[in-house]
């Protein structure tokens, strides 16, 4: 790619501190990216104000803007190809993206999210942890296709469940995990080391 930049998108709803560790990675010299555009559909997030703090483009996309889903999900893929970014990395984005939208940028769009997946899916999964009683939780690096959560995994992180873990214990472990795996999986991205067999992904020797 010579002297290119592999560029990002970053979407999300809240706090922000997967993007900010990727940011993190990135200024480090660590993760060989740039981080385009940050993209929010809640305008309060602090995430937005996350990437104002590093110098980077932040927006926010008012889902009652549009009359419909088909139409919110049109603006965002206009705003992401007028970037012309390599990847999109969902980091807190609380909206289900529609199939034009996953067609879009089919194969370029990666979510992280707080359980070993296929286990526990959707929302609250580190409650549904704890309910199921398993010993062991973790977060997974996917990449989005139609279904919630059911994309091709590409890494995971193991994290104990103890038994005085509680749902905001239990997150904040697993948080940390997600702020070491996401860089990496965007890095094995960024060197095009992974491969794609139905479900199964594969990484490609350095």
């Amino acid at each position: 790619m010579g002297s290119k930049k592999f560029k990002l998108a970053v979407l999300v709803s809240g706090q922000g501190t997967n993007l900010q560790a990727l940011i993190d990675q990135i200024e480090q010299e660590v993760l060989a990216a740039e981080i385009s555009i940050v993209i929010s559909n809640v305008k309060e997030a602090f995430a937005l104000e996350r990437a104002k703090n590093h110098g980077i483009k932040s927006h926010f996309l008012d889902r009652k803007s549009y009359s419909g889903k088909a139409e919110f999900d049109q603006a965002l893929i206009d705003l992401l190809q007028a970037e012309a970014v390599d990847l999109i990395c969902l980091a807190g984005f609380m909206r289900i993206l529609g199939k034009a939208f996953i067609n879009s940028f089919a194969g370029k769009i990666i979510n992280i999210h707080p359980s070993l997946l296929p286990a526990f899916p959707g929302l609250h999964p580190q409650r549904q942890a704890l309910e199921h009683g398993v010993k062991f939780s973790g977060c997974t690096v996917h990449f989005v296709d139609e279904g919630v959560d059911s994309g091709p995994i590409i890494l995971q992180s193991v994290v104990p469940v103890y038994d005085s873990d509680d749902e905001e214990t239990l997150s904040r472990r697993i948080l940390e995990q997600e702020h070491d795996i996401y860089p990496r999986a965007v890095q094995l991205l960024v060197e095009d080391r992974l491969t794609v067999s139905e479900r199964k992904v594969t990484q490609k020797k350095n």
